[in-house]
C-alpha cells in the first residue's frame, strides 16, 4: 500500500499504519477513509497481528478533513454541495466506529498537529502519545462548525465539560504537555512512533480478548447504571472465562512462570 494515502506495515506482531498526506497536513479525503479501512482489513485479517499504531508522515498528525473536497463553487445549490453532513456520515463516522470495533489494541503517535478531526482520530485510539512539539486544536469553530467524528464525545469523557466546552468553543490550541496533563494523552515522548510501537510491542503479548473487551467496558461505563454495569462486568468475565489466555494465565500464576498469551 506504499503507493496510497496511508501506508501500512506489518512488524512482528504490530501493523504500523501511516497517513501519508504529507503535503497536506495528512488531511482526509474520500479516498485515504478507504485506504485506512484497507489497511485495517490488512491487520484484522492477519491473526498474527494484535497491536496497531496511527501515525502522520511529515510534519503533521491528521488535519481534519481536506476542504478542498468541499463543493464551494459559486452557483445553483451552493448550500447543498458544501453539506458537510454526507462526508462524516459516509467516510469519518464510519472510521471512528472501525478504530472502536477493531479487535485489537490501539495506539496513536501524534507526530505533529492534530486538528478537528485529526484531534477526533487521536482520542478514537485506545491510547495516545504525542511528540513535544505535537498540538491538538478544535477547529471547528472557526468555520462555523461543531467537534464531529466522536470528537464532541471523547472530548467530555477525556477532559471533563469546562475544559471540553472551552477547548471546542475557543478553538485554542492544547500543546502537548498539557494534553497530557489534563489526560487527553497518555504520555509525550521525543519519539513518539518509537514509544507507541514499544508500548504496542508490550500489548502484543497481552491477551488480545481482555484488552478490546475493557476499552468497550470502560467507554461505555457512562451509559449505564452501576447495577447495569456490574452485570456488562459479569457477562464479559464469563465471555473471557471461555478464552485460551484466561486459563493459559491462571495455570501461569499458579505455576510461577511467565504466561504465554495468545490472543485467543
Amino acid at each position: 500500500m506504499s503507493n496510497t494515502t496511508v501506508v501500512y506495515e506489518e512488524r512482528g506482531a504490530v501493523a504500523l499504519v501511516t497517513l501519508n498526506r504529507p503535503d497536506a497536513l495528512n488531511s482526509f479525503t474520500r479516498q485515504m477513509h478507504r485506504d485506512l479501512w484497507a489497511a485495517l482489513d490488512r491487520a484484522e485479517a492477519n491473526a498474527q497481528i494484535r497491536a496497531l499504531v496511527i501515525t502522520g508522515a511529515g510534519r503533521g498528525f491528521c488535519a481534519g478533513a481536506d476542504l478542498a473536497e468541499f463543493d464551494f463553487e459559486p452557483g445553483p445549490d451552493l448550500v447543498k454541495r458544501a453539506d458537510p453532513g454526507p462526508v462524516i456520515d459516509q467516510a469519518f463516522n464510519p472510521t471512528a466506529r472501525r478504530l472502536q470495533g477493531l479487535r485489537m489494541p490501539t495506539i496513536a503517535a501524534v507526530n505533529g498537529v492534530a486538528a478537528g478531526a485529526g484531534a477526533s482520530l487521536v482520542m478514537t485510539c485506545d491510547i495516545a502519545i504525542a511528540a513535544p512539539n505535537a498540538s491538538f486544536i478544535q477547529a471547528f469553530s472557526k468555520i462555523g462548525l461543531i467537534p464531529d467524528a466522536g470528537g464532541s464525545w471523547f472530548l467530555v469523557e477525556r477532559l471533563g465539560l469546562a475544559r471540553a466546552m472551552a477547548l471546542a468553543m475557543t478553538g485554542d490550541k492544547l500543546p502537548a504537555a498539557q494534553a497530557k496533563e489534563w489526560g487527553l494523552v497518555w504520555d509525550v515522548a521525543e519519539d513518539c512512533v518509537g514509544a507507541a510501537m514499544a508500548l504496542a510491542e508490550r500489548l502484543a503479548t497481552m491477551p488480545t480478548q481482555a484488552l478490546v473487551a475493557t476499552r468497550a467496558l470502560l467507554r461505555d461505563a457512562g451509559t449505564r447504571t452501576l447495577n447495569q454495569q456490574l452485570d456488562a462486568e459479569r457477562d464479559a468475565q464469563s465471555a473471557l472465562g471461555r478464552t485460551h489466555d484466561y486459563i493459559e494465565g491462571v495455570m501461569a500464576f499458579r505455576e510461577k512462570r511467565p504466561a504465554r498469551f495468545k490472543g485467543e
